[in-house]
């Protein structure tokens, strides 16, 4: 079999890249690239070419006639329904879904080797069929866990007992199926909780001594907010360069933005953190039965404003009733769902401004490397290797 070579100078841009570290690793990562699409029958899709010069390795990129059919302008909202991919119901479906999407990434997803590929489109498979069974009971002020699994210190947040299954933990937390009830705590710790288990469920398979020391970590000590994200998590694109309004991996972890600085100031009305399962479907924590269109959340986020109010005792608040009235008038009119639309789908202010941007973050944050040789998460209590802190926990 005879490869194509495409001489470049520095790293592509877009789609997926395989970073090698010579010649003939790229001619070994070409071939199983090859093979990889085609277990997905993605072959007429996308193509891979090896990369020679100063970054050998190989770019995946999909065929520009299939871009546009499927994917135009990097809109990754209604690929699945245009290729009539079941990724409900269908895990292959779903993978397929997650690559066509990493491929039309205007920011090139780098990897190793085409092994780490595959672990993270796993991870991604995971975090979406966790994130559709997940649902929490809204409150802002208390939180609680399964007591068989957790106990909590204000020192070291929940962590799992002693003996105890973090993965198994994680899902009785989250998921109701699993523990019979719902427990309380906030969307973005649920999303922390979402990912760590697509992570630990890989880490099980692919790499048992990392996967031991995540479950030493949260019995010794919570990971959370900016050492969370630090720790586990990638994030691509910029306020410099924002991705596309319409552009979603499944498997991401996002947020939405609140652009209204009155009603912005009610706890957990700063914003919504979800996931995006794919098929143009956002999780909904609190109705995991009903998640969210990308105009559905736009629509909800944006006449929060209207429900704030103050009560008895000063307090501002949302008023949800309010809140759903609102949503359902302007669904029912196409002019007024444009209007709102025209503003939401706009890029988020920097933060502490609230001017003309909308509810679109530039950014989306996905799991860390996780095989032997090249991981790099890194807990702060069993680190290997070491990382500086840029963040404090919460």
């Amino acid at each position: 079999m005879s490869l194509p070579l495409v001489s470049l100078g520095r790293p592509d841009v877009g789609g997926i890249r395989i970073d090698t570290a010579g010649a003939s690793a790229a001619a070994e990562a070409w071939e199983q690239a090859g093979r990889f699409l085609s277990s997905l029958s993605l072959d007429e899709a996308a193509a891979c070419d090896r990369l020679s010069g100063d970054a050998p390795g190989v770019r995946i990129a999909l065929r520009p006639a299939f871009a546009a059919a499927h994917l135009p302008q990097a809109d990754t909202t209604g690929a699945a329904a245009s290729l009539g991919l079941r990724t409900d119901a269908d895990e292959a479906d779903l993978d397929r879904e997650i690559v066509l999407a990493m491929l039309a990434c205007p920011v090139a997803f780098t990897f190793p080797d085409v092994a780490e590929l595959e672990s993270a489109v796993r991870i991604r498979r995971y975090i979406v069929q966790a994130a559709r069974k997940t649902a929490l009971a809204f409150d802002t002020e208390h939180a609680e866990r399964p007591p068989e699994y957790w106990t909590y210190d204000e020192a070291r947040g929940f962590t799992i007992l002693p003996g105890r299954s973090l993965v198994e933990g994680l899902r009785r937390a989250t998921q109701p199926e699993a523990s019979g009830q719902l427990y309380a705590f906030s969307c973005y710790r649920a999303t922390e909780y979402v990912t760590v288990l697509g992570i630990a469920q890989e880490l099980q398979q692919v790499n048992p001594e990392l996967a031991a020391r995540l479950q030493r970590q949260w019995e010794t000590r919570a990971v959370m907010s900016g050492r969370f994200h630090d720790a586990f998590l990638r994030e691509y694109g910029s306020l410099a360069s924002p991705l596309p309004p319409r552009f979603y991996v499944p498997g991401d972890r996002l947020w939405f933005r609140n652009p209204d600085e009155h009603s912005s100031n009610v706890e957990g009305y700063e914003g919504s953190w979800v996931f995006y399962l794919g098929a143009g479907r956002f999780n909904n924590f609190w109705e995991r039965d009903r998640p969210y269109t990308l105009t559905s959340k736009c629509v909800e986020i944006y006449h929060w404003r209207h429900g704030a109010r103050t009560d008895a005792a000063g307090r501002l608040f949302i008023d949800e009733d309010i809140v759903k009235a609102r949503v359902g008038r302007t669904l029912d009119d196409p002019g007024a769902t444009a209007r709102v639309l025209e503003r939401m789908l706009r890029i988020r202010d920097p933060q502490g401004v609230y001017a003309e941007g909308g509810c679109i973050d530039a950014t989306r944050e996905c799991a860390r490397w996780v095989r032997p040789g090249h991981a790099d998460i890194v807990l702060p209590e069993f680190p290997q290797p070491d990382l500086a802190w840029g963040r404090t926990a919460r």
